[in-house]
């Protein structure tokens, strides 16, 4: 059996209600500079340092054929953003909640030693500050 072809991850997409004040979120919180050579009336990207976060606006997803699902609620993805360390994580919580987040779970050691935090952006949507121990 032939082994599969490599892949990388390019993008995570998030379908956002405001395509300039969601990337901004992001680009404030942890310095991601735009592509600005993808942006489209209903598309932003940010460089993520190895991958990209696209932000879709609402049309998108009847573009994609994917209107029946334009309603959905619920938490359909988690964004990981790892930093260096345990001092990165606890400086970067208050600056995503200036920015507007709200605070899930304050930074704390897990059992499979990440030390991490868990919020939300001003959208809802989930994402976390980790870093390895």
């Amino acid at each position: 059996m032939a082994s599969p072809p490599a892949a990388t991850l390019s993008y995570v997409n998030v379908f956002t209600r405001d395509l300039q004040a969601l990337p901004d979120f992001y680009r404030s919180v942890f310095g991601f500079a735009e592509v600005e050579a993808i942006r489209s009336p209903i598309f932003r990207g940010l460089d993520a340092g190895g991958t990209c976060i696209g932000f879709n606006a609402q049309e998108a997803y009847g573009l994609l054929g994917l209107a029946a699902h334009a309603d959905a609620t619920g938490v359909s993805f988690l964004l990981n953003f790892d930093v260096a360390g345990r001092a990165e994580v606890d400086a970067l919580v208050p600056v995503a909640v200036a920015a507007g987040a709200s605070l899930i779970k304050p930074p704390y050691e897990t059992y499979y030693h990440w030390y991490q935090a868990v919020l939300t952006d001003p959208e809802e949507n989930v994402f976390r500050i980790n870093t390895v121990l």
